[in-house]
């Protein structure tokens, strides 16, 4: 059963920059999805962007889109969240989770922790 774990979290100033981690352990198949989420103090959990384990197919919700790069390196049974020019509305918990496929027949099943994300004016 894949199991997932995000790092790389803390606290970084407005216009700055940070390098989120999922990493997962177990075996990941190439029909996989791993999306990105957020929970800010207040507000709904929400969606970020998603990968295929395979392929270059890569989702952004506009809030990130030019902002925030999604990739993987599947050696390493990793992806990577890049975040660039963060401002306080960023602030939040992130998470990474799991899905079978891309199909929305399938659920995020799998989540990880979360790595808390702070963003100072």
């Amino acid at each position: 059963q894949v199991q997932l774990g995000e790092s790389g979290g803390g606290l970084v100033q407005a216009g700055g920059s940070l390098r989120l981690s999922c990493a997962a352990s177990g075996r990941v198949f190439s029909g996989y999805v791993i999306g990105w989420f957020r929970q800010a103090p207040g507000k709904d959990r929400e969606f970020v962007g998603s990968i295929r384990w395979s392929g270059d197919s890569v989702y952004y919700v506009d809030a990130v889109k030019g902002r925030f790069t999604i990739s993987r390196d599947n050696a390493k049974n990793t992806v990577y969240l890049q975040m660039n020019n963060l401002n306080p509305e960023d602030t939040a918990i992130y998470y990474c989770a799991g899905k079978l496929g891309a199909s929305t027949l399938f659920k995020y099943d799998t989540w990880g922790q979360g790595t808390q994300v702070t963003v100072s004016s």
